[in-house]
C-alpha cells in the first residue's frame, strides 16, 4: 500500500539533536498541534494521546514482535547482533500472544505483588543508607551517587546476584539499552552484543547453582514457575532477567533524576521536602512520582509493527509497516491533561502512558513506583535545600536520561 502524503511534509524530527534531547517538549507541542501523525524513515509517528492509546490497546493490529509476520516480511537480520536479537525474541516486551500470554503468566507466578511488597523495608534501608553515605558532601552527582545504586541493588538482590558481580550490572544495562536508539553506530552494537553475552553467561551459572540448591530469590522462583505443565525455557528465563534489569533500571534512574531536576526548576523541591519532614503519607509521594513520570517521560518513544492492514488517525497502514508512538508527546496532550506543561504535584487522575497500556503494560511498574517514591522521600528528608549546579543529558531520545546532575546540598 503506498504511503499517503505526509501530514507535515517538511517536518523532520531529529532524534539525535542534543538540543531536542535536552528539551523535546516545545517541538513536540508544535508537531502535535499541527498533525496527529507524520511519516519519517518509513515509520508513521503518532503524536496524540488518544491515537497512541488506541494503538497500545489493539494487540490484533499492532505488536511489539515481528514473529507474527511471515519469513518474507521479516527485516534482514544483522549477524553482528545475533545474541541481542535472540534476547529480544524470548522476553515479554517483544513477544505477542499466544507466546506473550504464556510468558506473562509464568513470570507473574514468580514476580508477584507480594514479592514486590516484601521489598518495601529493604528498599527503605537501601535509600537511607545511600543518602547517609552522601551526608557531609557539599555537592555530588545525583545520577551516579544516588539514583543508580538503588535499582541495581534491588534487581541484584531479587535475582540473588553475588556482591562481587553486582558492579557489572549497570554497565551491562547501559550498553544494552543504547541499541534501542535510532541507527546506533557499530561500537554501540558491539558493546550491546557483548553485554548480552556476558550477562547471559552469569545468569546461566547462577541458574545452575539454584537448580542444585534453591534459594528464596526471584531466579529460583522463575525456574520453578509452572502452569498447566508449562515452564520457562532456560533461554526465556535468562532473557526475562535481562529485561527486568534493563527496563526497571532505566525507568527508575531516569525518572528520579529528571523528576528532581524538574521539581527544582519549577521551584517545588522545597515543597516536597516540607511534606517529607511533616510526615506526609506514602500516597502523597506516589502522586508526585506519577506526575514526574508524566511530565518528563523517561522512555519517550516506543515502536509497534503493523500486524494487519489498518489505520491510525485516518492514515492507512499495511501489514509489515511500523508506527512510532511518541509517549512524551501524548503525556503532554492538552486534550487529555489540563495545563499539561505544568508540573502539578497533586494531579489526579493521572492516566499517563509511561508504563504503556494493554497487554504490554509494564509488569515491573509496581516495583518502579515503590523505588521512586521511597527514593524521593529519602532524598527530600536528607537534602531539603538541594540546588542544581549543572546537568547534561546522555544524548539519546528513545532511552532519554541525564548523564549527570550535579547538586549542591550545603
Amino acid at each position: 500500500m503506498p504511503q499517503p502524503d505526509a501530514p507535515v511534509p517538511d517536518f523532520v524530527l531529529d532524534l539525535t539533536s542534543p538540543a531536542f534531547v535536552a528539551d523535546p517538549y516545545p517541538q513536540l507541542a508544535r508537531l502535535r498541534e499541527a498533525a496527529a501523525t507524520f511519516w519519517q524513515q518509513d515509520r508513521l509517528f503518532v503524536t496524540r494521546y488518544d491515537d497512541i492509546a488506541r494503538v497500545l490497546k489493539d494487540s490484533r493490529s499492532f505488536g511489539r514482535a515481528i514473529s507474527p509476520l511471515s519469513r518474507d516480511e521479516l527485516p534482514v537480520q544483522d549477524p553482528r547482533r545475533a545474541a541481542f536479537d535472540a534476547f529480544n525474541s524470548n522476553h515479554l516486551l517483544d513477544s505477542e500472544p499466544p507466546k506473550h500470554t504464556r510468558l506473562r503468566s509464568l513470570v507473574g507466578l514468580a514476580f508477584t505483588p507480594r514479592r514486590v511488597e516484601g521489598l518495601r523495608a529493604r528498599i527503605g534501608d537501601i535509600v537511607a543508607g545511600v543518602a547517609a553515605g552522601l551526608d557531609g558532601q557539599e555537592s555530588f552527582d545525583l545520577v551516579s551517587g544516588y539514583a543508580e545504586p538503588l535499582p541495581v541493588t534491588v534487581i541484584a538482590e531479587l535475582l540473588g546476584v553475588p556482591e562481587e558481580d553486582r558492579t557489572l550490572l549497570r554497565p551491562w544495562s547501559a550498553a544494552i539499552v543504547r541499541l534501542y536508539e535510532v541507527d546506533p553506530p557499530d561500537e554501540v552494537v558491539q558493546q550491546a552484543e557483548q553485554a548480552v553475552i556476558e550477562f547471559s553467561a552469569l545468569l546461566r551459572r547462577l541458574l545452575a547453582q539454584r537448580r542444585a540448591k534453591p534459594q528464596d530469590d526471584l531466579l529460583t522462583a522463575l525456574a520453578g514457575a509452572e502452569e498447566a505443565g508449562e515452564r520457562l525455557s532456560e533461554q526465556e528465563l535468562i532473557d526475562t532477567c535481562i529485561l527486568l534489569l534493563n527496563a526497571g533500571h532505566e525507568a527508575s534512574v531516569n525518572g528520579l533524576s529528571a523528576g528532581v531536576l524538574n521539581l527544582w526548576r519549577s521551584g517545588q523541591w522545597r515543597e516536597v521536602a516540607r511534606a517529607a519532614r511533616a510526615g506526609a503519607p506514602e500516597e502523597y509521594f506516589r502522586t508526585v512520582v506519577e506526575e514526574m513520570l508524566r511530565h518528563d517521560t523517561p522512555l519517550p518513544l516506543f515502536e509497534r509493527w503493523v500486524l494487519q492492514d489498518t489505520e491510525v488517525a485516518g492514515v492507512p497502514l499495511s501489514r509489515g509497516q511500523k508506527v512510532a508512538l511518541l509517549y512524551a508527546s501524548g503525556n503532554r496532550d492538552p486534550q487529555k491533561f489540563d495545563s499539561p506543561d505544568e508540573l502539578r504535584l497533586t494531579r489526579t487522575p493521572n492516566p499517563h502512558l509511561t508504563f504503556g497500556l494493554g497487554i504490554h503494560y509494564c509488569l515491573g511498574a509496581p516495583l518502579a513506583r515503590l523505588e521512586l517514591s521511597s527514593s524521593l522521600r529519602a532524598l527530600a528528608l536528607a537534602f531539603p535545600r538541594l540546588e542544581v549546579e549543572e546537568f547534561a543529558y546522555s544524548g539519546g531520545f528513545v532511552i532519554r536520561g541525564l548523564e549527570r546532575l550535579t547538586v549542591r546540598v550545603s
